[in-house]
């Protein structure tokens, strides 16, 4: 396993751990699909929620919010899409995002609509 995949594992990690201090169910990780992957699906109350995360060690090329463009949202909700195919009936739906810009995570509720 390179460092990347390694940091990038550590990183969902710590933000599922995050997450479920925060109240959260984890559903899901790395849900992959030919359109693209969903980081973590976690459930808050009755809403299913998409979670993308991001980190960054440096801000050399922007923060890692920053890092989530609309090719990325689309990718994320088209992978949505086909996860939701399989849940019936389809509960209320959101895009989160937690980044690590260095130790502590930071979650951005809501922080993409549907695009498209």
């Amino acid at each position: 396993m390179t460092y990347a995949l390694r940091a990038g594992a550590q990183a969902e990690e710590i933000a599922a751990d995050f997450l479920a201090a925060k109240g959260m169910h984890i559903v899901a990780r790395n849900f992959r699909t030919r359109f693209g992957e969903i980081d973590l699906i976690a459930r808050d109350g009755e809403s299913l929620v998409f979670v993308e995360v991001r980190m960054r060690t440096s801000d050399y090329f922007g923060g890692a919010a920053d890092s989530v463009d609309v090719p990325k949202r689309c990718r994320v909700v088209a992978a949505a899409r086909a996860y939701l195919a399989l849940v019936h009936p389809e509960p209320p739906c959101r895009f989160d995002v937690v980044t690590l810009d260095g130790d502590s995570p930071r979650w951005i509720r809501a922080a993409f609509d549907v695009v498209g």
